[in-house]
């Protein structure tokens, strides 16, 4: 189940998977104090400290199967002293993973289909 809102990317020295599973998204909203919908807000604008895209990495890592004791190991070794753009890029990914998903197997047919049903199902009959 968690294959959906998994993302895979190379951290660090290898490709790795990020997770964000329920308890880790607990856990980010903890640490924020946010809500995760308005932690992703101020990651769309751009209006979020720093610390907030390593945790994001980190608790990805932890969520995806690594030990928090090296998740946070390599969030210190290559989550620091980085351009931002580039930490940024890689949490962006992992909450977007959680956010929209990542199913790939879903043809452009089925997504005009299924936003056809959607429609339907909000018009209301008079």
């Amino acid at each position: 189940m968690n294959d959906l809102i998994q993302h895979r990317a190379f951290f660090g020295d290898a490709e790795y998977t990020f997770c964000l599973t329920d308890p880790m998204l607990a856990e980010l909203e903890k640490i924020t104090g946010l809500g995760v919908g308005a932690l992703y807000f101020q990651m769309l604008n751009l209006a979020y400290p720093a610390e907030y895209l390593r945790e994001i990495i980190r608790l990805g890592l932890i969520g995806g199967g690594m030990n928090p004791e090296q998740a946070k190991r390599f969030c210190d070794a290559y989550g620091v002293n980085r351009p931002l753009a580039e930490v940024l890029g890689l949490a962006f990914e992992i909450m977007a993973a959680r956010w929209t998903g990542t199913a790939s197997d879903e043809t452009p047919e089925d997504v005009a289909r299924n936003a056809e049903a959607d429609f339907a199902a909000l018009q209301v009959v008079a």
